[in-house]
């Protein structure tokens, strides 16, 4: 046999083949014999083929309810959207998982990939972060719910993951915040001016998250956007704010002695002091 027939006949074959299966799950999906469904369903699933078998499951999944093949279903769709990628698909399965079969054979399991759905959803950090925040509720009820869990360890790594990403989204807002600085048209409610909305947030996010490894940019933010703050302010507010600003700076040297600011603070508490002597 030539190369030339070798290489038709290999294509016959893979086409007989391609056209073989595409046949069969083209009469599953036609056939009214809906436990032949969800076997074949379960087949597909087991050899990593995710769409015919998430494709068979939807189908089956309602007929299957209340069975006792209902709850193995309804996991096993969640499992293959969660496997295609399919996150918001998902989470609402494993989510529905949990509330019928509180006390399934599957329910610490639907738990977690629930919860991971939602951390795989989470947008970038100049995003609205809403879906962070319910990954984070996720995770934490997980944890409560299976304390001795194997993937308690990584469920905690998780929710570090997800709060760092809410810090970074507070210091991008108090970035914002400076930078506008006196741009008056962009002033938070009860505030004088960005300068100010800068340092509430920053004072807000310590607070909310006192042992974050940014701390030392919130503090920066803080002490530029008093002496900011000082600098632009009227003539009867200028004595409180640069004695706040002074404080501020020397609380910054003090914390962070070592940091490649101290120049910047050594220069803003000069220039205070030159201000209050006056």
């Amino acid at each position: 046999m030539n190369k030339y027939n070798s290489t038709l006949l290999l294509l016959l074959s893979l086409l007989f083949v391609t056209s073989s299966c595409s046949s069969t799950f083209n009469q599953l999906m036609k056939t009214d014999d809906y436990d032949f469904k969800y076997e074949a369903a379960k087949e597909y699933f087991t050899e990593g083929k995710y769409t015919k078998a998430a494709t068979l499951l939807q189908e089956v999944v309602n007929m299957n309810k209340g069975t006792d093949k209902g709850e193995e279903n309804l996991y096993m769709l969640g499992m293959a959207e969660f496997c295609l990628k399919d996150y918001e698909a998902s989470s609402e399965y494993f989510k529905k998982y949990a509330s019928s079969y509180p006390k399934g054979i599957y329910v610490e399991n639907a738990y977690y990939y629930y919860a991971q759905s939602l951390y795989n959803s989470t947008p970038e950090v100049a995003l609205d972060q809403s879906d962070t925040y319910s990954a984070i509720k996720a995770f934490q009820e997980y944890i409560d719910l299976f304390p001795e869990s194997k993937l308690k360890e990584t469920a905690q790594q998780k929710l570090f993951v997800l709060q760092d990403k809410l810090v970074q989204k507070e210091l991008l807002n108090a970035k914002l915040y400076y930078d506008l600085g006196p741009y008056f048209g962009n002033c938070s409610s009860g505030t004088e001016n960005n300068y100010e909305s800068c340092i509430i947030t920053a004072q807000n996010a310590l607070k909310d998250y006192p042992y974050t490894s940014y701390r030392e940019e919130f503090s920066l933010l803080i002490m530029k956007s008093k002496y900011a703050l000082a600098n632009q302010s009227v003539e009867e507010k200028k004595l409180d704010r640069y004695r706040d600003a002074e404080d501020e700076c020397y609380g910054f040297i003090n914390e962070y002695p070592d940091s490649k600011e101290k120049e910047t603070a050594l220069k803003y508490i000069a220039h205070c002091k030159k201000y209050l002597k006056d």
